[in-house]
C-alpha cells in the first residue's frame, strides 16, 4: 500500500508542476532496490529542481521521509529516493541519452558490442 500511495502523490505533484512524458516503470521482481521508478522530463535545470522540491515536500506532508535527493544543484538529472519509489527527473537531452525506459524494458535485448 505504501508504494501505491507514494506513486499517487508523486504523479499528482509532477502533473501539477507540468512534468512532461511521465512514465512509471514497475521493477518489482527485477530490482531489490525499489518497486517503482518514475521517470519524467523537465524543461530546464530549474524546473527539475522545483519538481524535486515539491515532490519531497508533498511526501513529507503525508508522513513519508525521502531517503535522499541527488543532483539537485543545476544538474540535468535529479533523483529523489523514496524507498519503494525512485523518481528520476531529467532534461530531454539526458533522458534521450540514458534511456532508462529501454534499460528496464521487459524482455529487452542487451546491447551487443563488436570487438
Amino acid at each position: 500500500m505504501q508504494a501505491t500511495e507514494l506513486l499517487n502523490i508523486i504523479e499528482t505533484v509532477l502533473d501539477d508542476k507540468k512534468a512532461q512524458d511521465l512514465t512509471v516503470i514497475d521493477v518489482r521482481g527485477r530490482s531489490s532496490v525499489t518497486d517503482y521508478m518514475v521517470v519524467a522530463t523537465g524543461t530546464s535545470n530549474r524546473h527539475l529542481s522545483s519538481m524535486s522540491h515539491y515532490a519531497s515536500e508533498a511526501v513529507k506532508e503525508k508522513g513519508f521521509k525521502p531517503l535522499g535527493i541527488e543532483g539537485d544543484q543545476g544538474s540535468d538529472w535529479v533523483l529523489v529516493d523514496l524507498g519503494d519509489v525512485v523518481v528520476h527527473l531529467m532534461t530531454e537531452q539526458a533522458r534521450d541519452y540514458y534511456q532508462l525506459e529501454k534499460l528496464w524494458a521487459v524482455g529487452a535485448v542487451p546491447e551487443q558490442r563488436i570487438a
